[in-house]
């Protein structure tokens, strides 16, 4: 797997209960040093290896549930905005979103989900701008027809206006052992990072999610393994 290795290190602190927010509905930062750090070391590779090609889209999957995987994406969003980028994080996990324990919301929305129902709300008024270049898509209520909401043709409309407004659009996705929904997000977006846990995630898990995403002519650009 050395050569899918987007950062050397691993996250200490992925698995802890979700951190405090802050005013204006911002991550308290995490508290670990070495957990900080690594997100920067992310960071500068995303940025030289995928904004800087041109790519504007990023899909955050894992295989199974509990390695971090939304710990991952709130704080890549947070950090990539950071660095003065016009930066969306949209929860795409309809059939049990997190992002809102993260991300206190500065105001009601329907969410993504509401941009994929019938008589479709409009993309701008759901998108909730909680801090400085950065944006939420919240999921909005849970969706028993998640798959079939996601397979819908505004879905693909609703990330192409996403990549086209924003430098960079970050998508939290469900676990890919428990629904496809993780490997449809990736088809569309285009562009994937796997996520694992240190000593838990099976090695061939990651491996057939990777083979998965790519029969689904998604680019996988890397694995990122989470510590406990």
């Amino acid at each position: 797997m050395n050569k899918q290795t987007v950062a050397a290190r691993s996250f200490q602190g992925a698995q802890r209960p979700a951190p405090r927010t802050g005013e204006g509905g911002v991550l308290v930062p995490p508290s670990s040093v070495k957990t900080q750090e690594s997100i920067r070391a992310l960071r500068t590779v995303v940025l030289a290896q995928h904004i800087q090609g041109g790519k504007r889209g990023l899909a955050i999957c894992a295989p199974s549930a509990g390695v971090g995987c939304t710990f991952l994406a709130v704080n890549l969003a947070m950090a990539l905005a950071q660095s003065g980028l016009q930066t969306l994080l949209i929860d795409a996990d309809l059939r049990s979103p997190s992002i809102h324990k993260h991300l206190r919301p500065t105001r009601e929305t329907g969410g993504l989900r509401a941009c994929l129902s019938e008589g479709r709300a409009d993309l701008a008024d759901e998108v909730d701008a909680i801090a400085p270049n950065l944006s939420v898509l919240f999921a909005g209520a849970r969706a028993v027809d998640a798959h079939e909401l996601l397979s819908r043709e505004s879905f693909e409309a609703v990330i192409n206006g996403c990549l086209r407004e924003y430098d960079i659009t970050i998508v939290d996705t469900p676990p890919a052992n428990a629904s496809a929904d993780a490997r449809r997000v990736s088809n569309v977006v285009g562009h994937s990072l796997v996520v694992a846990r240190r000593d838990e995630t099976m090695l061939g898990d990651v491996q057939t999610l990777v083979k998965q995403l790519k029969r689904d002519r998604a680019d996988v650009i890397g694995t990122v393994l989470t510590d406990g």
